[in-house]
């Protein structure tokens, strides 16, 4: 047994139905006892002695029932227990006697021979059922006018009758068999829908259901579980939210079936946090913390367990709005997003977040903004790029896609392996999809292309002597034209760390020169968001370039990246600090134990190849020497 420390509280479990040491999120403290029908004997192990059988009267005596054997011998109901016959009882244990309510107690005990003796007779059916036969969703006639008892067998091991949970199952007696339960049990006869209509604390949830035209799905037969928001519940969302949803039949019907759940979920059958799908698609956490019951974790839930002949209610007073009715701010408030939603509203773009236009946010993550966040013309026209036209599911999006934003520019969907992302941007968290709009959370500040890879070079003092040694080489029109082009560029710290007589020879010789800077030049588009622990990419000269991922800094070569995703319309530029070498054959041979088939790779032979081909008076072969006090005058 599993006893929940500092309560009576005892849970039977096996091998199949542990439940780490832990129930409800509170630590338990192992017990073992004797199988129901045996006992020990000083001196032995275990529990080896069998007792022998006896009827039902005298088995509710020994198995902690004592309250019901006496109420049983009150209603006249001891003859028919201790007789012949094959008889089931749900018998409510002495602690579930004491919690009944004392007006109910002093209504079943002053008529004894009818009230009474008629909820003794529902807690019993007229055959022999073992908690293995008690099947979940299967119902039972009581031998009281045949009302059916209700049963669910949760994969848990957890076994309940009419929501109340049985403590101690299958204790045998010669004309049947007993199960202890934690509560009384009274009779269902109502649908969930009448249940509803009935409670004046469900009046606005009653006046929602009509308007969804849900009634009449709750009146027929069914398994539901209902998280029944009082009109507390109601009160508590902003009256403009509330009129927006309820004015608007399909997020109504939405935010009414996420309060449902396609099967019964009795309080008494949670042992801690299980995700649980409801009528509208999605999930709920059903969980709970101590001896309170939650949802989505909180606490929440105000009384439990009100049945009915389809279903079950448990009233809430909070209430819960899916993502598919809320509209993009409501999606982006309830997010890790903040930074982004105020800076979103601080550029007046609040119409289009709260409008029923289809669209798509790309919200970046808090930690992706940097420096000063005051809103200007630049961050204005920023944010209104950081919204696409058009409601989007990362899933439907492709590699080359153009999407439009609201401020009029394009921008380029790139796949890769590792990630999908929105120009520099990839996106971190699942898509949050609204009532009109889809709120993509990005792990990057949009950076749409200002220009070609030329232009963006030209813009930037870092790379003045890069832009010089392009048109000495004569590519200035192959980083100008159309294309997906990625560069490793070389800013001017990199060639003052040259030697001089070596950097003016490699000046001197277009050829050479520009077979350096191709090599630095990857076909196709990779941002780093795109690079993994083992990235490859073909430059437009040479065999190879190896990417790598350490401490969030993107390497290439061994080089790292000084400063990543400077985006062009025809590529995408990133900064090194270095000229960027071939990597030694023996590396090329580790890496080929490494990563697998040596096929992938072109021979060791090929790199020495490439590395003859890029030679200039040993530019490649000597070490980099660090020149940083000398830079190259204005005439070289």
């Amino acid at each position: 047994m599993q006893q929940l420390k500092g309560t009576d509280k005892k849970y039977f479990t096996n091998c199949k139905q542990w439940y780490h040491r832990k129930i409800c999120g509170k630590p338990t403290v192992i017990t073992y006892e004797c199988c129901p029908g045996y006992e020990k004997i000083p001196g032995e192990k275990g529990c080896p002695a069998a007792l022998p059988l006896v009827n039902i009267y005298n088995t509710l005596g020994v198995v902690g029932a004592s309250t019901t054997q006496m109420y049983s011998e009150r209603a006249k109901l001891k003859e028919e227990i201790e007789g012949p016959g094959s008889f089931t009882f749900f018998a409510p244990s002495n602690k579930a006697w004491t919690a009944l309510p004392t007006e109910i107690l002093d209504a079943l005990v002053s008529n004894v021979n009818i009230e009474l003796l008629n909820a003794l007779h529902y807690h019993m059916v007229n055959r022999r059922l073992t908690s293995e036969e008690l099947k979940h969703g299967s119902s039972f006639a009581s031998m009281y006018q045949d009302f059916p008892v209700h049963i669910q067998h949760y994969s848990n091991g957890i076994v309940t009758v009419n929501c109340a949970r049985l403590i101690k199952p299958d204790q045998h007696a010669t004309n049947g068999i007993v199960h202890v339960v934690d509560r009384v049990i009274t009779a269902v006869s109502n649908t969930v829908q009448s249940l509803l209509d009935i409670d004046e604390s469900l009046e606005t949830l009653q006046t929602a259901m009509a308007a969804a035209g849900l009634t009449t799905m709750l009146e027929n037969e069914g398994q539901y579980t209902v998280f029944a928001p009082t009109n507390e519940a109601f009160e508590k969302i902003p009256q403009e939210t509330l009129n927006r949803i309820l004015g608007d039949p399909v997020a109504l019907r939405d935010m009414l079936n996420y309060h449902i759940l396609k099967q019964i979920q009795c309080a008494e059958s949670i042992v801690s946090g299980t995700p649980m799908e409801t009528l509208q698609g999605t999930v709920l956490e059903v969980g709970c913390d101590g001896d309170q019951m939650t949802l989505n974790g909180k606490a929440i839930i105000t009384k439990t367990d009100q049945l009915g002949t389809n279903g079950v209610i448990h009233f809430i007073n909070e209430l819960l709005i899916p993502d598919s009715a809320k509209v993009l701010l409501e999606l982006a408030e309830g997010s890790s997003v903040a930074t982004a939603t105020r800076l979103f509203v601080e550029a007046g773009l609040t119409p289009y977040l709260t409008g029923s236009e289809a669209l798509t946010m790309l919200a970046p993550l808090d930690d992706a903004f940097k420096g000063s966040l005051t809103m200007t013309p630049e961050m204005r026209k920023l944010m209104t790029n950081h919204i696409v036209k058009e409601q989007l599911s990362s899933k439907s999006l492709y590699h080359g896609q153009e999407l439009e934003t609201l401020g009029g520019l394009k921008l380029r969907v790139f796949v890769y392996r590792n990630n999908l992302c929105i120009e520099n941007a990839c996106i971190a968290a699942h898509d949050k999809t609204g009532r009109y709009g889809t709120m993509f959370t990005v792990d990057k500040v949009l950076s749409p292309p200002t220009g070609t890879v030329m232009d963006v070079l030209k813009a930037d003092d870092r790379f003045s002597l890069l832009v010089g040694a392009i048109q000495t080489a004569g590519m200035t029109e192959l980083l100008n034209q159309q294309g997906e082009l990625t560069f490793f560029a070389p800013t001017n710290n990199a060639f003052t760390a040259i030697n001089q007589l070596e950097l003016n020879r490699l000046m001197r010789n277009r050829q050479e020169l520009a077979g350096v800077l191709r090599y630095h030049l990857g076909e196709g588009m990779l941002v780093s968001g795109g690079v993994g622990s083992h990235t490859r990419i073909k430059p437009l000269q040479g065999d190879k370039l190896e990417l790598g991922v350490r401490n969030y800094t993107v390497y290439v070569n061994k080089v790292p990246v000084a400063d990543a995703d400077l985006m062009a319309t025809n590529g995408v530029v990133h900064a090194v600090n270095s000229i960027i070498k071939p990597l030694p054959p023996k590396v090329d041979r580790d890496r080929e134990q490494a990563d697998g088939p040596a096929a992938l790779l072109r021979p060791a032979a090929s790199s020495l190849a490439d590395a003859k081909r890029f030679k200039n008076d040993d530019l490649f072969q000597k070490v980099v020497r660090s020149r940083s006090s000398r830079t190259m005058n204005k005439s070289q």
